[in-house]
């Protein structure tokens, strides 16, 4: 029996094996074919690319949107757009200028290594555009508005075309009512109606025919707002007229809509305009972002508003920092930001992090998986601000106003037909009412090019230098998040923290410069 019994068992046993053996297979072969699908996914993931809009104010600065506690200012749609997307609280323009901004904008470079220095100076044909880099990720691109980097005119070689844009309706400067534009480089034409709302209403246009043609669309709508001359709407104007009688009492300098040149005018007047032209500019987003949701795009269009520079003289008013537009201090150089992307931003986000115009471009090559140029750029993608883990900025960013080589003739780096305008624009300039650029040769580095207003931020300090770089330079160190009005010089405090940084900066201006000589052209 007992005999009987084990081999029995020996029989289950064996029988038991061969079914744990088979169970195994069949398992391996599923877990391996489970497997094999993951690294499928993993190694072809299906991403759909973000349609991606920028905007920017001109002249807009940092604290004049209600989200930031302007007391009278009205942008309910800012303001909606910082409560529920992410609020960039220490963005900085990389210029307190209009074009050497736009420049930083298109190439993730700082202006001054391709000679954009001032406004006026056209950028380079050879540079790298976000254009040029979207369109080779699939993107329709187009161009609204303000250009400012040269002629918009189709025999232009750097208008908005040459630059990697399929289509532009474009200012080579600033605008107000019914402004003139350029259609693909064509002669300027008259576009009935308020600023804003009419580059808006041509990039809807241009949106419709990118969704239409199953392509995701790459729209950079720069206004002419709220820039001085102003005009607006008796509907925008109609909100400002109880501002307090004492505000804003004194004399302002500003060009006039009668004549074209300078006028004195009492600022509160004047702020009843700007402020107007501002909330007309914050309609017009409502009205793209109203678009965008009616053509179900809003939720994967990453939608990113900013500044191209601090506040003018005639507009300060109420700006809690030093400084204003044309100067490095904080008050020409901070401007609001604001970035929506509900598919990627799914709650409201407020970042302290040190961000700058020129972070555009690795931003959205990141974004959207394209390479950076081959040059030095000067930005960081802000991606790990999108998702809040980037705590601080992994490197300080320069700021410098440089100007062009003084007392010498230098060889113009176009022909001047080339940088000639067309579009026509309110303000006068030695009787023109059109505007035309420059930009010149550099073919060796000087050490009177190392001078200028310039500016070393880190996450805590900022080192100010005006002047050559000798001992007459004036320096100064801030600690900007114990003192954000830049008022106490902490220099002689910190001496060494004040040469280390002074040392890297010298460092990034030599970089700079030779950039300017056109080394980084040999290959883009």
């Amino acid at each position: 029996m007992r005999a009987k019994n084990l081999t029995m068992s020996k029989a289950a046993s064996n029988r038991y094996r061969e079914f744990m053996a088979a169970r195994i297979f069949l398992l391996s072969w599923i877990w391996m074919g489970l497997v094999a699908c993951q690294q499928t996914r993993t190694e072809a993931p299906v991403v759909e690319l973000p349609n991606v809009v920028l905007l920017l104010g001109d002249d807009h600065g940092w604290d004049e949107v209600g989200y930031n506690g302007h007391p009278y200012i009205k942008t309910p749609v800012l303001d909606q757009m910082a409560a529920r997307g992410l609020r960039m609280d220490r963005f900085f323009s990389a210029s307190p200028v209009c074009s050497p901004t736009r420049g930083s904008i298109i190439t993730g470079r700082h202006p001054n290594r391709y000679g954009t220095f001032t406004p006026g100076h056209s950028i380079r044909p050879e540079e790298v555009s976000i254009a040029q880099i979207m369109q080779k990720a699939g993107y329709a691109t187009a161009h609204f508005g303000k250009w400012h980097l040269g002629p918009v005119k189709a025999s232009s070689p750097t208008n908005p075309g040459a630059m990697g844009f399929d289509e532009w309706v474009s200012h080579d400067n600033f605008f107000e009512m019914d402004p003139p534009l350029s259609v693909n480089g064509a002669d300027p034409v008259i576009f009935k109606g308020e600023g804003s709302e009419v580059v808006v209403k041509e990039a809807m246009r241009f949106i419709a025919q990118a969704k239409a043609a199953n392509k995701p669309f790459f729209v950079v709508i720069w206004y002419g707002s709220p820039h001085e001359p102003y005009s607006a709407l008796q509907e925008d104007l109609d909100f400002y007229q109880n501002l307090p009688a004492d505000f804003g009492d004194r004399q302002v300098k500003l060009t006039s809509n009668e004549t074209g040149g300078t006028v004195e005018r009492h600022q509160r007047e004047v702020l009843i305009e700007r402020f107007a032209e501002i909330t007309a500019m914050d309609r017009s987003i409502g009205m793209l972002r109203d678009y965008l949701e009616g053509e179900g795009l809003r939720r994967n269009t990453l939608l990113w508003y900013f500044g191209d520079n601090g506040t003018p003289q005639e507009g300060v008013a109420t700006l809690p920092f030093r400084g204003m537009k044309g100067q490095v201090y904080d008050g020409g150089i901070r401007v609001p930001s604001v970035l929506e992307w509900p598919a990627r931003v799914r709650y409201p986000l407020i970042s302290a992090v040190n961000g700058v115009s020129t972070d555009v471009l690795p931003t959205l090559c990141e974004i959207v998986g394209q390479p950076l140029p081959k040059r030095p750029i000067d930005g960081v993608s802000l991606v790990g601000m999108l998702d809040n883990v980037m705590m601080e900025r992994p490197s300080p960013i320069g700021f410098w106003n440089g100007r062009d080589r003084q007392g010498v003739e230098l060889e113009p780096y176009l022909a001047a037909d080339q940088q000639t305008g067309t579009t026509p624009l309110v303000k006068l300039m030695n009787g023109l009412a059109t505007r035309n650029f420059k930009n010149f040769r550099y073919t060796d580095i000087q050490e009177a090019d190392f001078g200028g207003p310039r500016v070393w931020l880190d996450n805590q300090y900022k080192l100010v230098i005006h002047g050559g770089s000798g001992e007459k330079a004036k320096r100064e160190l801030f600690d900007v998040l114990a003192d954000p009005e830049e008022q106490h010089n902490v220099i002689q405090n910190l001496p060494e923290l004040a040469e280390k940084m002074e040392a890297e900066m010298s460092q990034w201006q030599q970089s700079v410069l030779e950039s300017l000589t056109g080394r980084d052209y040999g290959d883009k």
